[in-house]
């Protein structure tokens, strides 16, 4: 069975408004010479154009899919959310949220980009394709219920995951969102749930600046399932890997999921304007390569990533490409250019030291039995 790479010309067609990174223009903010928000359809688009040109493109499954259904919406947003949405999109767009602007037809793009990460797991787990990635945008993982914010205007994950079980094809799920923002979005969801694990690995007190904590663990029913991974800025290669093999790997464990979903954000990478974490295209393979092992031995192989952040265009590509490289098992491979400055930029053993030992604790912390919230 072949790997799957869902993605949709129609979703780099979202635009936004008039920002400078994340500031509206105005008063005393400048236009930027590139123009609007960092969350531009250029990081995504690249990544494509990479595969096409180092022959991978020809090695996946490549497939576009039906825009997600209003009934698959409903799962998760309030019919009165989705009105509003479509009402503002068809009036020429607007903003609904925080950071969450967009034009005509934007309610369209976001319903298309959940639609390719709900194919995607339903292509898994009817068994059609190995594992599946999907290049949706806009991204996911920030957006409530009934509140857009962070770029994502749909819970792509999320309507995913219920039209999987809407199916009868998943009991457990468990997504880790290694994107550098909090998944605030898939945990609100989820949190009070414990047939959905979910697990962030996020910059502390990056975005969203008042979630993400490592005490908030679930609530009632989901007490347990929920784990926060602050990590503090600049925690480098290492310390990414570390997290992974003793927290969340441990957690995966004692899950046992039906099916692992990667909220794949890359603005972790080390020239994302909007973090400092200096993780590289080895980072994102390696963490690739650990995930692939645990679906392996609790879920028949059964995993799907679905790209959410990263916003350096020139990077991106390269981390994406390597993610694809380890997820299909080919021998197509595209050097990172700018691994040996990577190498030489990661945090000092005395600074790596410090992290372990935070990463120590938590995994400690995680191991124990949480309290109803």
């Amino acid at each position: 069975m072949a790997t799957g790479f869902f993605w949709d010309e129609r979703c780099f067609w979202q635009s936004g408004g008039n920002y400078a990174l994340t500031l509206p223009v105005g008063d005393f903010v400048q236009p930027l010479a590139a123009g609007g928000l960092p969350e531009s359809p250029e990081t995504k688009r690249r990544l494509k154009n990479l595969l096409d040109v180092s022959g991978l493109s020809r090695e996946l499954h490549m497939t576009s899919a039906p825009a997600a259904s209003r009934e698959d919406l409903e799962r998760v947003h309030p019919a009165t959310y989705l009105e509003q949405f479509k009402a503002m999109s068809d009036a020429g767009g607007g903003e609904l949220g925080l950071r969450t602007p967009f034009g005509k037809g934007g309610y369209e793009a976001a319903a298309l980009s959940a639609g390719l990460a709900k194919e995607a797991v339903l292509a898994v787990l009817r068994g059609e394709l190995e594992n599946a990635y999907t290049l949706s945008r806009p991204p996911g993982h920030h957006c409530l219920p009934d509140w857009p914010n962070g770029f994502c205007l749909l819970a792509s994950i999320a309507i995913a995951i219920e039209a999987a079980k809407a199916a009868g094809l998943a009991d457990r799920v468990a997504v880790i969102d290694w994107d550098v923002h909090h998944g605030n979005g898939t945990e609100a969801i989820f949190l009070s749930r414990d047939d959905v694990l979910t697990i962030s690995l996020h910059q502390d007190r990056n975005y969203p600046l008042d979630t993400g904590a490592f005490d908030v663990r679930g609530e009632g029913d989901g007490a347990g399932y929920n784990i926060n991974i602050p990590l503090p800025p600049g925690a480098g290669h290492a310390s990414y890997l570390d997290t992974m093999e003793r927290i969340v790997l441990p957690a995966l464990d004692r899950y046992r999921p039906d099916l692992i979903i990667v909220a794949c954000g890359y603005d972790a990478a080390a020239f994302d304007p909007l973090s400092r974490m200096l993780a590289t295209a080895e980072t994102f393979r390696e963490m690739t390569r650990q995930v692939m092992g645990a679906a392996d031995t609790w879920c028949d192989g059964k995993l799907v990533l679905v790209h959410e952040g990263g916003y350096s265009e020139a990077y991106v590509p390269f981390c994406g490409h390597a993610v694809l490289e380890e997820l299909s098992g080919s021998d197509i491979s595209v050097p990172d250019p700018m691994a040996e400055t990577l190498r030489i930029r990661q945090p000092d053993a005395r600074f790596e030291a410090f992290v372990a030992e935070q990463i120590g604790e938590l995994a400690d912390f995680f191991a124990k039995p949480a309290k109803s919230g």
